[in-house]
């Protein structure tokens, strides 16, 4: 029976029955930004394996669906708002997961930053093109970090509504254009040249995978929403679900759609000599003008989607750790009206801002430097998190719930998963240098920073030893009294050995 004694003082908890599946889902979907990711990642991907880029989105997709049929099982066991780092915890015990929590703390704030720098650089080049004014990134950048801060600060189910608005605008436009390209036939017809095995396997697999990972970063989301949701238990695994396979059909048919437009013959060619605009070339062709002009003012929203979206991520992992009394306890409070975690907001809004504002000071370059950098250790840490995860998910299933074992979903899906997730991860660090542009000094040395992370959060939980700092909680078998304890550092994880 799940310890019951520690329920949530005024202003610790976050809003109850806030956001259900269609809300975590537009947080997830909005996180992994498809026309952002669409336009920035395909057209390496396109480089790297020519027609065959499709069938690495499918493959990368397929062992992410692998990691939810796992990851969906647990999360009907353990709810927290420190997302990986809970199953971790529960997994393999204490240690683990403050050396998990650590790291996420790195991997998404790097993400968030890196965001930071790619929205003002696109901003200021679509006002460019539409108006023909050159502005410099930093102002726009600093409006998307003000109005976040907002939306940070309010209650969730508002940041919801805004990204469901933001989502569903980029998400049309490209299925807009593939719908046009299916129609026509494409340039040479309709065909799967882009999934035989001889066009996906090549040389260039890895990188397409790699990229096409990167793509589906950000759907930890579903679990720390958890304490938000409308029956998490059911709410959770659901919007797992279907929020990885909406995303993985979504790049799947948008990049054969791409494919197509320009032919399995071509598709290379013109990736490699055009790989800014190749895409807005084959929208205009297939469908107008006015959509690729709509294409180009909704790429800033899909990147300001991102940024409010890995935001509200962010602040609750901080308000979990410092709930559970790894970080400041002032972390851990909720605002009295929003139930929002507002402090952790405020604290992530002005970390932000130190760190970005280091970069503009420095005249670094948006998006080769703050971007490809920052972004590329940001990955390269939920990569990690991820496969561990599916670890944890076998673990936790042999060693704590043997009753509930269901081989294919607590076993086989989740090893697989695992095995594909380590290959992404050797292959983000065999690559490094094409994911960031970092070839020597210290941003090639970034990679390094994980585990140096870890091992901080691994001392930091020796030192903080003596006092009640559990990550998540165990839903167990629920009495009346127990729904106040079924969130993250407020009574430890009890689960029958």
């Amino acid at each position: 029976m799940t310890d019951t004694s520690a329920t949530p003082a005024a202003g610790s908890s976050l809003k109850k029955h806030a956001v259900g599946v269609p809300g975590i889902v537009f947080f997830v979907v909005a996180a992994a930004a498809p026309l952002a990711a669409t336009l920035g990642a395909s057209p390496i991907a396109f480089m790297a394996t020519g027609a065959g880029a499709p069938g690495a989105y499918l493959i990368t997709g397929l062992v992410l669906v692998l990691f939810a049929v796992g990851y969906g099982a647990m999360s009907r066991h353990v709810t927290s708002s420190a997302g990986f780092a809970a199953y971790l915890e529960v997994a393999f015990g204490r240690q683990a997961g403050f050396a998990a929590a650590a790291l996420a703390l790195v991997a998404y704030n790097a993400m968030l930053m890196g965001l930071y720098g790619a929205f003002g650089f696109f901003t200021s080049t679509v006002v460019a093109d539409l108006t023909g004014a050159q502005t410099d990134w930093k102002p726009w950048t600093i409006g998307a970090w003000a109005f976040v801060a907002v939306f940070g600060y309010l209650e969730v189910n508002l940041s919801a509504r805004v990204l469901g608005v933001l989502m569903v605008g980029e998400v049309v436009i490209l299925v807009i254009f593939a719908f046009a390209v299916f129609g026509a036939g494409g340039t040479a017809g309709i065909n799967l040249e882009s999934f035989q095995p001889s066009n996906v396997f090549t040389d260039g697999l890895g990188v397409a995978v790699l990229f096409a990972a990167a793509s589906f970063v950000g759907f930890e989301a579903t679990a720390i929403y958890g304490e938000e949701a409308k029956d998490p238990e059911r709410t959770i695994p659901r919007a797992t679900y279907v929020a990885v396979v909406l995303i993985a059909v979504f790049y799947t048919l948008v990049t054969w759609a791409i494919s197509l437009a320009y032919g399995s013959d071509k598709i290379q060619q013109a990736a490699t000599e055009n790989p800014a605009s190749f895409i807005f070339a084959a929208n205009s062709r297939f469908v107008g003008e006015w959509s690729t002009t709509v294409m180009n003012v909704l790429l800033v929203t899909s990147y300001f989607a991102v940024l409010l979206a890995f935001h509200n991520t962010l602040s609750r992992y901080m308000f979990a750790l410092g709930r559970a009394g790894m970080l400041p306890s002032l972390l851990g409070r909720t605002h009295r009206r929003w139930r929002s975690p507002h402090t952790a907001s405020v604290t992530g809004t002005l970390v932000t801002l130190i760190i970005v504002g280091a970069f503009m000071v420095a005249g670094a370059d948006p998006f080769g430097q703050l971007y490809a950098w920052l972004v590329g250790l940001g990955t390269l840490g939920v990569l990690v998190l991820q496969g561990l995860t599916a670890v944890a998910v076998i673990v936790f299933f042999l060693r704590r719930k043997r009753d509930q074992l269901r081989v294919w979903n607590c076993v086989i899906a989740p090893g697989l998963a695992a095995l594909g997730l380590g290959v992404a991860v050797y292959l983000a660090l065999d690559n490094w240098d094409l994911l960031t542009g970092a070839t020597q000094g210290l941003p090639a040395l970034l990679p390094w920073l994980l585990p140096i992370t870890a091992v901080v959060g691994l001392v930091w939980s020796r030192i903080v030893r003596d006092k009640n700092t559990s990550l998540s909680t165990a839903f167990g078998a629920k009495g009346a009294d127990e729904s106040g304890a079924v969130v993250s550092g407020l009574a430890a994880p009890h689960l029958p050995e």
